[in-house]
């Protein structure tokens, strides 16, 4: 099947909803709306992205199919590679206004927050790992953290008598006021801009006030995620006043929400956009918008106080480092799980044997055997181990290519293994969306931030444009997991913005990637993909991939033949197919590649609505 085949959900085609009949809308509960009226500027209008140059399109605008074709881009200067077109564009213009590659990271995350609002944003947090031209590399933590008032009764927990399971009463971890973390991605973008920058932060801002007040053609993937969200947007009026349509007009299209090709303004967030331009962090973390955020988390059950803001702060960390195949890896550490378990993993790989990795063949019934093994084996190690607060001592413990061997002599060809966590310490010597920024002169920057779950919380602060995270339902509800809820404590991510340098400490990869934990896999295969196997940015990114954790559930993109997983399951593997042939679930990677004639690769994933542009 050509990827041209792969069919995609279908467009809004004249007055009726997609997936929902004109006589199914009309029996859908009327929304009430918050007490502002929708600050939304409406024009009937249907169109997708297109970019001008070349004039390349993200859909089919009359049956909704992504474009599965020419996702990448090659340039002799810099590269992008975002979630969507409009904020990989942000970025690129940024950079051939003169800003470094700082700034137009700063300008991609600024214009994700309007054009993948579902993913990511202001009202979320992450981390940003970067590589200057002089060859220092520097990690910034801005990830969300828990309000002060806030600890194990946070939350009621009930136990599951047969399992063994801890999970919280009715949700309430996922979505209202007591889901919702400090959001750090102003923070962190100020701070990066401040501190290593070359324009105003204003500048970085003004592109996504530009989207709000011009308006953008929802992608498909944003208006997928509107119309399954439909039960949450009559639940949540705020929310509702930002993506409902006026009421004329949701008469007359028979739908009450935005949806994939519509015109779309969001004045609200300008208004939150234009507050950060002209004040900077206070500008969000101080005045009306602090305000607006407690009022409206504080509503839903949460319980911020204005010190929550006031105190937060975006800092500097040392990221974790280890080397695959003579390359050193670079990549997040704590309360990022996401570059401890990527280096762990490529170790054990490593004394696994790489030439045998490579004699089985990519994504062959051994290959695929020996990386679902070690998957299990790391991520049974991640659940014990790991949390935001974990001693380094441990962590270098997990890393240490001495316990690697180990772990690789307990993979066998002919049998699978029980997943169980192991002692690191017998040989110690001593985590949404993603993207990737970088120029010839290797300057790097990769970012990988979120809200959490799709719209996070479902919270916005009143006529403001944007969702709050659900970043605390990334604690582990059990009371006696190292990653259990804390006050002002970091929950433990996955997210893992990875550097890979060649030998010689010149740049050769900047990979990251959205899926909660499925993110560390995905990186994974992109950086075994390129190492390993020789592949370009983009071939990386378009191939299937596979996924395994403790729960030993092999997770499998459908182009993977059948007779392939036929064979690994009379190995023993059990195994579960992802919903098609290439899943948003599966991650959605984005990156550029230094090719060895000079020329930037930027690469990006045909499962969502990400694309690369360069120069």
């Amino acid at each position: 099947m050509s990827k041209k085949d792969i069919s995609r959900r279908s467009f809004l085609k004249g007055t009726a909803a997609a997936g929902a009949s004109l006589a199914a809308a009309s029996l859908l509960p009327r929304i009430t709306m918050a007490e502002d009226e929708p600050t939304s500027e409406f024009k009937w209008e249907r169109g997708v992205f297109t970019d001008e140059e070349t004039g390349w399109q993200l859909c089919d605008l009359e049956t909704g199919e992504l474009n599965l074709e020419g996702r990448g881009a090659n340039g002799a200067n810099a590269a992008v590679a975002a979630g969507t077109p409009w904020a990989a564009k942000a970025g690129l213009d940024v950079l051939k206004k003169g800003g470094n590659a700082v700034d137009a990271a700063a300008a991609v995350a600024f214009a994700i927050s309007v054009t993948e609002p579902q993913a990511s944003g202001i009202g979320g947090g992450g981390f940003m790992t970067m590589r200057a031209a002089d060859g220092t590399i520097n990690f910034i933590n801005f990830r969300e953290c828990a309000p002060e008032l806030c600890d194990q009764s946070f939350w009621p927990v009930v136990q599951d008598p047969e399992t063994g399971r801890y999970s919280v009463v009715g949700g309430a971890n996922g979505k209202g006021g007591r889901a919702i973390g400090v959001p750090g991605t102003v923070a962190g973008m100020a701070y990066a801009v401040e501190k290593f920058g070359s324009l105003p932060l204003a500048d970085a801002v003004q592109p996504a006030i530009d989207l709000c007040e011009n308006g953008f053609y929802i992608g498909p993937t944003t208006g997928v995620s509107l119309e399954s969200a439909y039960t949450n947007i009559v639940a949540y009026p705020e929310f509702a006043s930002i993506y409902t349509l006026p009421e004329e007009a949701a008469d007359e299209l028979g739908r009450f929400t935005y949806f994939t090709g519509d015109l779309f303004k969001n004045t609200q967030q300008a208004k939150a956009l234009k507050l950060i331009q002209e004040q900077g962090r206070d500008g969000f973390y101080k005045g009306e918008l602090q305000d607006a955020m407690i009022k409206a988390s504080n509503k839903y059950g949460g319980v911020f106080q204005p010190k929550d803001f006031e105190e937060y702060e975006a800092d500097l960390r040392e990221p974790v480092q280890g080397t695959f195949m003579g390359k050193t890896v670079i990549s997040s550490p704590l309360p990022s799980s996401g570059g401890t378990c990527i280096i762990q993993l490529l170790n054990v790989l490593e004394a696994f044997g790489v030439d045998k990795l490579k004699e089985y063949g990519h994504n062959s019934v051994e290959y695929i055997h020996v990386l679902s093994e070690a998957m299990k084996l790391v991520y049974s190690d991640r659940s014990k181990y790991l949390a935001a607060n974990t001693e380094d001592a441990l962590v270098k413990a997990l890393m240490d290519k001495e316990y690697a061997k180990y772990l690789a002599s307990l993979i066998k060809m002919d049998s699978c293994l029980t997943p169980e966590a192991h002692d690191p310490f017998q040989y110690e010597h001593q985590d949404t969306t993603s993207f990737a920024v970088a120029d010839k002169d290797g300057n790097i920057v990769c970012v990988t931030f979120t809200i959490n779950g799709y719209f996070g919380s479902y919270v916005a602060p009143d006529g403001y444009g944007f969702l709050l995270n659900n970043e605390m339902a990334d604690y582990d509800s059990n009371p006696n997991s190292p990653n259990a809820i804390g006050k002002a404590k970091y929950p433990l991510s996955s997210m893992s913005p990875t550097i890979v340098l060649n030998e010689d400490g010149s740049p050769f990869l900047a990979i990251g990637s959205p899926g909660g934990a499925t993110i560390i896999v995905a990186v994974l295969q992109i950086i075994l993909d390129t190492v390993l196997f020789g592949m370009d940015m983009q071939e990386a990114v378009e191939q299937p991939r596979i996924a395994d954790n403790a729960s030993a559930n092999l997770r499998y993109e459908t182009r993977i033949p059948q007779e392939t997983i036929d064979a690994l399951v009379a190995l023993g593997h059990k195994v579960t197919p992802y919903s098609g042939d290439w899943d948003r679930s599966s991650g959605s990677c984005q990156g550029v590649l230094y090719a060895a004639d000079g020329t930037l690769h930027g690469g990006a994933d045909p499962r969502r609505d990400n694309k690369a542009f360069a120069f």
